[in-house]
């Protein structure tokens, strides 16, 4: 690689890691090709980005930011998953984990802290963004839901009479 594609790279990746609240670095050594380019594809789809880089350039990027800390955990090949949503980039990775064992998760920046293997998968177990979303529109929904049951009710009841009474009427 020529110094001007590194710089240009290292360029990339402090664009990248600006724009993220969530870095996670894992050990991909045993995957095979297509295993990276499905788990590139599903993090894709999450709007979750996902590099392999090397050290040296991960270092000169990560210098003087808010994710510095994670250079202690910078040896062997490592791949970056930077996301505004943790949650998202965590269950992606740890979900991938588990199905495939050469993925080892080894450290993360989290909102300006650290986070190790435990942390990662914990965080992994909580809901996502869109969860928490649905989960927050659907108690916001459920009083109107049941006053307009109640509302309704007793107008139910009046045309269940009235059927009841026509039905009657025309059997008679």
């Amino acid at each position: 690689m020529l110094r001007e594609e590194k710089v240009n790279l290292v360029q990339s990746l402090k664009e990248m890691l600006s724009n993220s609240t969530a870095v996670i670095l894992s050990h991909y050594h045993g995957l095979n090709m297509r295993q990276i380019t499905d788990l590139r594809k599903n993090m894709h789809s999450q709007n979750i980005s996902f590099m392999v880089v090397k050290n040296t350039l991960l270092k000169l990027a990560i210098q003087d930011t808010e994710f510095s800390e994670l250079d202690q955990y910078l040896t062997g090949p490592v791949a970056v998953s930077a996301s505004s949503d943790p949650v998202a980039v965590a269950k992606m990775l740890a979900n991938f984990a588990k199905e495939n064992e050469q993925l080892k998760l080894v450290g993360a920046v989290v909102d300006k802290k650290t986070l190790d293997v435990q942390a990662i998968k914990a965080l992994s177990k909580m809901p996502s963004l869109d969860e928490l979303r649905a989960k927050i529109i659907g108690l916001l929904n459920a009083p109107a839901t049941s006053l307009v049951s109640v509302l309704s009710a007793p107008g139910m009841q009046v045309a269940r009479v009235i059927s009841l009474y026509s039905q009657q009427t025309t059997e008679q």
